[in-house]
């Protein structure tokens, strides 16, 4: 109850737990109406919207206008089949991104039971106190029964860009469900959740309306269109060919039909949907939970990753370590972060003052740090449990360590200035017998500037310059005795500048390592934080960033003062600066935005991360917004594009990796669909050049597409990584998808099937061997082509033999599955009698098996030729 005591101390205790529940189930859940998935029958429809499945309904309709009952039943059977597995792969898509989206809930700090604990906004009912900070998005709509400072931002009801201050009084006591907290700190009574707040009210009206589609399916989609007018041209001259030599009219008409679902990659967009569905799964897995689904695939072009350092870089645990005050005392602190064993000591390397204005001067810089403070503690079975920001915490802990109780500051404030980015320090006033004492914590040289000068002061900022260099992050401490506690921000000057206090954040263990593949990877990392520059420099000297070496110590910090020296206008100046830097310390909010800017305009894919709500235009203007999801405000979680569950720099780079195996395996699928039409078009076209009967029939084209590529496309989107992914430099985000390499692999591929596919058939033929039977053998070595290519499409540069056969089970079955319903199709009469198939010997089996490995010694030569030109 001590942050809401901090507010008032008259403020109701908000509802019990069983009020809560009781009123959860009489209003229902606080959520705004949202429009009902897709079920299953409509899943299975929206398979139909597609220009080349009204070909084929076309086909299928003209089919039984001319008795072709069995070519109308067959091409109905593919439909069905086709949507049907469409449908299965988009509905387990759809499933698992709802499942992920409530891996990150709304939290609110509410009181329940007289004191405050984090509950799911879902959870929130009119009667509950609600806790509102810098940063929070309201949950519901309300009354205020505390204002400090408040301002609210009401934009995206009115239309209006400028903060609200709110108060007590008439209508500026209310707030809103889903506009968001500027500045200051209130409390609020919940007086309508869900649909019945304005903002549900507005939702209802607009729900159900179509989304844009995401650019990457734009872009596919342009892809696709291309491709298939190349294929349709391309069909349209072997029609015209075939019908110019005489051939049946009706046979060339379902050529010309089972060519083009052959060859055309109508079911591309939803393998890519599968394909980003997965790696949303596998980044959920490694803490990244991605709010936007082309995110997924842009990870793998980021060049640039501008990193907070607090609790990304580092454990987001503040400890003080040593105490330096301005007579020149000297104290350590033992303890390690949220435990409150351990002492504050005199430092045996400084000459000891026990005397008794040092210990009074040591009293008060910690209660300081105590009631200039915005968080608070909690006892758990773990121990101490803090609330709030770790600095504060880490003063909290100090206080127990030095016999102060925290939990009595709310008995003598009288008033209190809350922490604020552009402030930079936090203040409270609190009543003492002879008056009022004013206590203040911020950076050293905001303190200076505000403390009255005398011979001190410059020993204590050298002194805080010196213990910053040592990697501490360094907080300044004083008081002021005043006469009374009315309009504290004009009392802010003439302070007695008590000393300061050095805490270490220390780096995360594993994040070293990270920066490493980034550095492996070509990917460029800064460190942007508000610290110290020194203290910005020890840190990026242990992490190795960019010039930050140890042999190199003396490289400059940018920090924000080197910023505002130069002119927003003069965007060449700000470049100059930024250009090469990978430290910059005591950097504003708007700063963190200008050089997000600056990178981009040098042509770097920026990804940044935040988690305050000033660093929310800094997250829309890269091209990756990366939000925190422990310490993140929701202005900036909303600002994001993808939100790391454990803050931890780490799992950037873990995104960064399954982001490259995404678009990867979008590829991969690309090749196959591409390679195996073009492979098809290929053998039809040397039949007619070489005046041969048909290779294969249309019912047998539209077999193969459907016992190969709807099997085996989508099971290669759950390809696993390579392994080199980080050992690679980012790709260009221009670059595109059809480039040299895969058109190389395609032509190599595709020639090589269609001219060994053609070359068995025309020796069929030439030895005499029936066209039913020499039919049969083709079709089941372009079967067997097919099996073979999805290994060689696995790797655009890796030998088969250099992967692990099992590391995908799903291609293996699909493989297996592919093969098995030929075999099985041709020992079942009926559909032999259909598709005109006949058994063949194990012997013949194995010779064809032998023809289609032919396959894999071309694409590994050719992977041979690659490595060795580069």
């Amino acid at each position: 109850m001590e942050a809401v005591q901090e507010l008032s101390m008259a403020v109701s205790p908000g509802l019990t737990s069983s009020e809560a529940g009781q009123r959860l189930l009489q209003m229902g859940p606080n959520r705004l109406p949202e429009p009902e998935p897709p079920g299953l029958l409509v899943i299975f429809a929206r398979q139909y919207k597609s220009p080349f499945i009204y070909v084929l309904l076309i086909a299928a309709l003209v089919s039984l206008l001319l008795g072709q009952n069995i070519n109308a039943i067959f091409i109905f059977l593919v439909l069905l089949i086709n949507a049907s597995i469409g449908t299965f792969q988009e509905y387990a898509a759809q499933q698992a991104a709802s499942g992920l989206e409530k891996m990150v809930p709304h939290m609110s700090l509410v009181v329940r039971d007289g004191k405050q604990v984090m509950v799911d906004a879902a959870d929130l009912v009119p009667g509950d106190v609600v806790v509102m900070a810098s940063g929070d998005r309201v949950p519901a709509d309300g009354r205020l029964l505390e204002s400090h400072n408040l301002q609210v931002d009401e934009s995206m009801l009115t239309g209006e860009s400028v903060g609200v201050e709110k108060s007590l009084e008439d209508a500026a006591n209310l707030l809103f469900a889903g506009t968001t907290v500027l500045r200051g700190r209130g409390l609020f009574e919940i007086t309508a959740t869900g649909t019945r707040t304005e903002l549900g009210q507005i939702a209802a009206e607009i729900s159900g309306k179509d989304q844009v589609m995401p650019p990457l399916m734009q872009r596919i989609e342009v892809f696709t269109m291309r491709v298939t007018i190349s294929m349709l041209v391309l069909i349209a001259g072997i029609f015209l060919i075939t019908l110019a030599r005489g051939d049946d009219v009706t046979t060339v008409f379902f050529l010309g039909v089972a060519l083009a679902v052959s060859a055309i990659p109508e079911g591309l967009p939803v393998a890519i949907t599968v394909a980003l569905s997965i790696g949303m799964q596998r980044m959920a897995r490694r803490g990244v939970i991605i709010r936007n689904l082309v995110a997924v695939e842009s990870l793998g072009s980021c060049t640039f990753i501008a990193s907070d350092k607090t609790g990304t870089l580092t454990v987001n645990e503040m400890t003080v370590r040593r105490i330096a005050l301005a007579d020149g005392s000297r104290y350590q602190v033992s303890g390690e972060g949220m435990q409150r064993e351990g002492a504050i000591v005199p430092d045996e390397s400084a000459d000891p003052d026990s005397s008794e204005e040092s210990r009074g001067l040591l009293n008060d810089l910690v209660t300081a740090g105590c009631y200039a403070n915005e968080s608070y503690l909690e006892q758990d079975d773990q121990g101490q449990a803090g609330f709030g920001d770790a600095v504060d915490q880490a003063l909290l802990i100090l206080a127990l360590k030095h016999g102060l109780n925290p939990g009595v500051r709310a008995e003598t404030e009288a008033a209190v200035i809350l922490y604020e980015s552009d402030n930079a320090y936090s203040a409270s006033i609190h009543r003492t017998d002879s008056g009022y004492t004013l206590y203040v914590k911020g950076s050293i040289e905001k303190l200076s500037s505000m403390s009255v000068l005398d011979e001190r002061l410059d020993s204590m900022c050298a002194t805080a310059e010196a213990i910053a260099a040592d990697g501490y992050r360094v907080l300044a401490l004083a008081k002021k005795q005043l006469d009374s506690p009315d309009n504290p921000e004009d009392q802010i000057h003439g302070l007695t500048l008590l000393g300061v206090v050095a805490m270490i954040d220390p780096l995360r263990p594993e994040v070293i390592d990270a920066v490493n593949e980034c550095r492996e990877a070509s990917i460029k990392i800064a460190m942007v934080t508000g610290d110290h520059p020194a203290t910005a420099r020890v840190l990026a000297r242990e992490l190795g960033l960019g010039r930050y070496s140890i042999d190199r110590p003396m490289d400059p910090v940018v920090t924000g003062a080197d910023l505002a020296g130069i002119n927003e206008s003069d965007l060449a100046g700000i470049d100059q600066l930024v250009d090469g830097t990978r430290v910059f310390a005591r950097v504003a909010p708007r700063q963190k935005m200008q050089i997000v800017d600056s990178l981009v305009r040098n042509g770097e894919f920026v990804a940044v991360t935040g988690d305050g709500i000033n660093d929310s235009p800094a997250l829309r203007h890269a091209h990756i917004g990366i939000s925190m999801g422990k310490r993140g405000c929701d202005v900036a979680r909303e600002s994001s594009d993808m939100i790391l569950t454990d803050d931890n720099f780490a799992s950037i780079v873990h995104g960064i990796r399954e982001g490259r195996v995404v678009y990867n395996n979008i590829r991969k699928v690309i090749f196959l669909l591409i390679s195996t039409g073009a492979a098809e078009i290929t053998l039809i076209l040397l039949s007619i050049l070489f005046g041969m009967p048909l290779p294969l029939l249309p019912l047998q084209l539209l077999w193969l597409n459907l016992v190969t590529n709807g099997i085996q496309d989508v099971a290669l989107v759950f390809e696993p990584e390579e392994g080199n992914e980080l050992k690679k430099p980012p790709r260009s985000p221009d670059e595109p998808i059809f480039d040299r390499l895969m058109i190389e692999r395609i032509v190599v591929n595709a020639i090589v099937m269609g001219f060994l596919a053609f070359g068995v058939f025309y020796y069929l033929v030439e030895t005499g061997v029936d066209e039913t039977s020499a039919r049969n053998m083709t079709l089941l070595l372009m079967v067997l082509f097919e099996n073979v290519h999805v290994l060689n499409s696995r790797s655009e540069t890796l030998s088969i033999f250099a992967q692990n056969l099992f590391g995908n089970p799903f291609l293996l079955f699909g493989m297996l599955a592919a093969q098995g319903v030929h075999i099985l199709a041709m020992h079942t009469p009926l559909l032999a009698g259909i598709l005109e198939l006949q058994p063949v010997s194990s012997t013949q089996w194995l010779q064809l098996l032998g023809i289609a490995m032919l396959l894999v010694v071309v694409d590994e030569a050719h992977k041979w030729w690659l490595h060795r030109a580069r």
